[in-house]
């Protein structure tokens, strides 16, 4: 052990910063976190045991259950509309059909460099029922305004609608990195067989692209969990935009019940460790891991 460990010395140096960081800042918290989701803690003195009595709370509270509702309906949506807009996009921004794509390409991530406080706040006066854009045009095509961030039906949209927004520039990149490494041999082959753009894009390019969307789908997912500003700066009424990760911070800071907001934060956890699984499990089925 300790020739291996003076052999590869230098490797073992460059990546010792990485464990450190990790240990310090994600796996003592993440230990601390379960510690303290089976205690009555208030942030001050020290945490009193309770047992599982925050899980048990968690079970019958209704703002839980529609925290977690709301989140499963951003993650859905945002892995659909980010996932399908990104491979859009990034197909368009590789095809030399499309002129200046220098421009459109560094115009296409514009938006992920925007503050999302910033981003929030502009979309909220686009979906504002009585002078926002939105309303605007859609009277103008005829139809009536939507009360988009007053009603339970709509609220969701705006926030959808910003997410897809923000994310999708970000993972519209990582796939047209992994167009950009796709041979050309396999284009003109399929060329010379005779296969339309329709069949080299479906037996081609999403192939090529398996191990890229797998990737994007496992941090899609992680970053739909874990949402709080576009949910916090679009509120619907009452909790129906609230999401888990904005319910778990709400129960940290707002009502200082530190046990019952780490015990959310286990939950968080183990939801996206089996849905991360899941995906993992899928993939290996398939041959590709």
């Amino acid at each position: 052990m300790m020739k291996t460990l003076k052999k590869y010395r230098a490797p073992y140096l460059f990546i010792l910063p990485f464990f450190i960081l990790f240990f310090v800042f994600q796996l003592i918290p993440t230990i601390w976190t379960v510690y303290i989701s089976f205690t009555e803690w208030k942030g001050i003195g020290d945490p009193q045991p309770c047992g599982i009595s925050n899980y048990r709370k968690m079970m019958v509270d209704s703002m839980f259950w529609e925290s977690l509702g709301n989140t499963v309906i951003y993650w859905i949506a945002g892995l659909v509309l980010i996932m399908g807009l990104s491979v859009l996009i990034a197909t368009l921004l590789n095809s030399p059909l499309v002129k200046g794509r220098a421009f459109f390409r560094t115009a296409a991530f514009l938006p992920n460099i925007c503050a999302a406080i910033a981003m929030g706040l502009i979309f909220r006066m686009l979906f504002e029922e009585n002078v926002g854009l939105v309303n605007e045009i859609l009277v103008s095509l005829g139809a009536e305004r939507v009360p988009w961030l007053t009603s339970t039906e709509f609220s969701k949209i705006p926030v959808v609608f910003l997410t897809a927004w923000r994310y999708t520039p970000w993972f519209t990149m990582i796939v047209l990195s992994g167009l950009l490494n796709i041979s050309q041999d396999y284009y003109e082959a399929a060329t010379v067989d005779g296969a339309n753009a329709v069949q080299k894009f479906a037996y081609i390019t999403l192939p090529s692209l398996g191990n890229i969307l797998f990737f994007c789908s496992i941090t899609v997912t992680v970053d739909m969990w874990k949402m709080f500003n576009e949910s916090y700066i679009l509120p619907g009424p009452g909790t129906s935009n609230t999401s888990l990760f904005q319910y778990m911070y709400q129960s940290g800071f707002n009502v200082f019940n530190m046990g019952y907001a780490s015990a959310i934060g286990v939950i968080l956890i183990l939801i996206l460790t089996v849905l991360s699984a899941v995906q993992f499990a899928a993939k290996r089925r398939q041959g590709e891991l």
